[in-house]
């Protein structure tokens, strides 16, 4: 049985959820909301989507801005679209989890690396900026390889990461590699074998560059953790910033007291 739509209040739809001054065309950033909502249950699967009349008024946009938008929804398999009935959300297929440990890091790592694939978007020489600089022990402005790439689990984007690597160790690779391979089994090639990682995790809005690629509305809520690798010698070979769904990552932490301390475990 189809639902009626959602109320306005309800759909949380109005033109400040839009920028045209972004890289992102308008129907994409209509897209990517809409998208978001049918993922929260906004609109669940055989629920009716809004009119295209009713959507562009709450968002102050074109028609053809939102019927370009539901087309590609409709092209995503996240609806479909019928004459004289609408549109009606898709049945959604329940997306996997990846998780990861503290105490087994780099298993967790090589696991993650085997069981999604790797999109390179960028790979670039760029300078060093005080935050980078601070990470890599190198000095402001110094060069440092900047790779941005986007994971897949099955279809689904699952996380987008920008790395920087000093240049000794950015030498021994080459950006088909970097397509290819995961980070971790491209440091112990290039012989910067990490030996220690130091994280800090944190929630964030998505931006612009992690929204597009991750398909999520700008501002959705993500995880993300900021990791510097080190090899045995204490000397930085990454630094990362890796930006997760919320609702497809999650880290697992046993702390356990021993002889007075608390231990961290799996």
């Amino acid at each position: 049985m189809t639902s009626s739509p959602p109320t306005d209040d309800a759909l949380d739809l109005h033109p400040e959820l839009l920028d045209d001054r972004l890289p992102i065309p308008l129907y994409h950033q209509v897209r990517l909301l809409l998208a978001e909502r049918i993922r929260r249950g906004v609109f669940p699967p055989g629920s009716l989507l809004p009119g295209e009349h009713q959507i562009a008024e709450l968002l102050g946009a074109s028609r053809i801005t939102i019927k370009r938008a539901m087309n590609e929804l409709a092209d995503a398999g996240l609806v479909t679209r019928h004459r004289g009935r609408g549109t009606v959300v898709a049945p959604q297929v329940e997306l996997p989890v990846v998780t990861g440990s503290f105490s087994t890091l780099m298993d967790s790592l090589k696991t993650m690396g085997h069981e999604t694939q790797v999109e390179l978007l960028e790979s670039r020489s760029v300078a060093a900026d005080s935050d980078v600089a601070h990470a890599l022990a190198v000095i402001p402005g110094a060069p440092v390889r900047r790779i941005t790439r986007l994971r897949r689990l099955g279809e689904t984007p699952f996380s987008y990461l920008v790395s920087w690597l000093p240049e000794f160790v950015a030498s021994g690779c080459d950006d088909a590699a970097f397509a290819e391979q995961s980070m971790l089994d491209l440091l112990e090639r290039a012989g910067a074998t990490p030996h220690e990682a130091e994280l800090w995790i944190s929630s964030v809005g998505a931006d612009t560059a992690a929204a597009s690629a991750l398909q999520v509305a700008i501002g959705s809520p993500l995880l993300r953790i900021e990791r510097i690798m080190r090899r045995a010698d204490g000397e930085p070979v990454q630094y990362i910033h890796a930006h997760y769904h919320a609702d497809r990552f999650r880290y697992h932490l046993l702390s356990r007291r021993e002889e007075g301390n608390w231990q961290d475990g799996a």
